[in-house]
């Protein structure tokens, strides 16, 4: 007699045959492709209104400061296409974002000599962290919309962090802070075992 659990994983290396099939490698290993688009996040979904959105900028700066939602919006915009990789094993593809790219916000910040690493706070206290080439990327979105609308509270409105090259931890929701550091530190599933930087290629899903 065949087990359930045969037949589970022989379903589950079937999708994923078919999945590499359709879609080749731009799909990591391990990964699953998924329609529909899972809520994943540590504690409720923050009430926040755009009113009163802020994003500080604080640390190895050379002038801390903070941009509220009408200065954020009124920088340049870009949008980017790209498939999203979720350290549950979840894949989305084809996904469009629209917000700032990390490099035109950093036209408005200037880093002291040593920072190397930022930190990314969230509205609800989550935190993650990224070295600066892993932030400071032309894919890399502070964003704010999702299709053809604004990105929904549950995936992170009004604003989160977009990484896409990276398990999607590291895409913090509800972006209220980036705290430039010296070197790079866990952040808050990273001090629970989770990798310190995250790379789907390679399988970096834990310490």
């Amino acid at each position: 007699m065949i087990r359930k659990e045969s037949l589970l994983a022989f379903d589950m290396l079937s999708r994923r045959n078919k999945d590499r099939e359709r879609y080749g490698d731009r799909v990591p290993p391990g990964q699953k492709v998924v329609e529909d688009w899972p809520v994943l996040t540590y504690g409720g979904t923050p009430k926040l209104e755009t009113k009163d959105w802020n994003l500080r900028i604080i640390g190895d700066v050379e002038e801390e400061t903070s941009l509220n939602w009408e200065q954020f919006t009124s920088l340049p915009t870009a949008k980017v296409h790209c498939d999203i990789h979720c350290v549950t094993s979840w894949s989305r593809m084809d996904q469009d974002f629209e917000g700032v790219v990390v490099p035109e916000l950093m036209k408005h910040i200037q880093l002291k000599p040593g920072a190397a690493a930022v930190m990314v706070h969230s509205y609800g206290g989550y935190t993650t962290n990224l070295l600066l080439s892993d932030f400071i990327r032309d894919n890399n979105l502070l964003a704010y919309k999702h299709g053809d609308g604004p990105l929904p509270a549950e995936h992170g409105g009004p604003c989160r962090l977009l990484v896409p090259h990276l398990y999607f931890w590291k895409s913090a929701k509800w972006v209220r802070g980036l705290e430039f550091l010296p070197g790079d530190r866990p952040g808050f599933w990273e001090q629970y075992g989770y990798h310190i930087r995250g790379d789907p290629w390679n399988e970096e899903r834990y310490s």
